[in-house]
């Protein structure tokens, strides 16, 4: 009689164990979730800085050919020049084409800074 109220064989897990799963799992959650976001922000900044220097080196195939810089970043979105597109949320603004000079930002609304190349052959800073 005594043996049937004892089982030997269950299975299974215990309230306590399940509940430190849990836990466990959210403290990692609650970890991971900013620096998910912090990837992406970065994710979205480098598309920004790629899209610049890519329109960068547009500038200089608008050069060779024109003898002077682009002022408009729409002639360089032409594909003509090397540069068929943008990335999603990237703009871009001509600031200054000039003969001699170019100045251009760049920025992806979903990110958090923008970017500024003044050429010929000028380096990227970051604003």
């Amino acid at each position: 009689m005594l043996t049937k109220l004892t089982k030997k064989d269950e299975k299974g897990f215990t309230l306590i164990e399940l509940m430190i799963v849990i836990a466990i799992i959210g403290i990692l959650a609650a970890i991971a979730i900013p620096q998910f976001s912090a990837y992406r922000t970065r994710s979205y900044n480098s598309a920004a800085q790629a899209d610049l220097r890519n329109a960068a080196t547009a500038q200089e195939a608008y050069f060779v050919d024109e003898n002077t810089y682009c002022s408009t970043a729409g002639t360089l979105l032409t594909g003509t020049y090397g540069m068929p597109g943008l990335s999603a949320n990237v703009t871009i603004v001509i600031s200054g084409g000039t003969d001699t000079t170019y100045s251009m930002t760049s920025w992806n609304s979903a990110g958090d800074a923008s970017y500024v190349i003044r050429g010929p052959g000028g380096s990227l800073s970051k604003f």
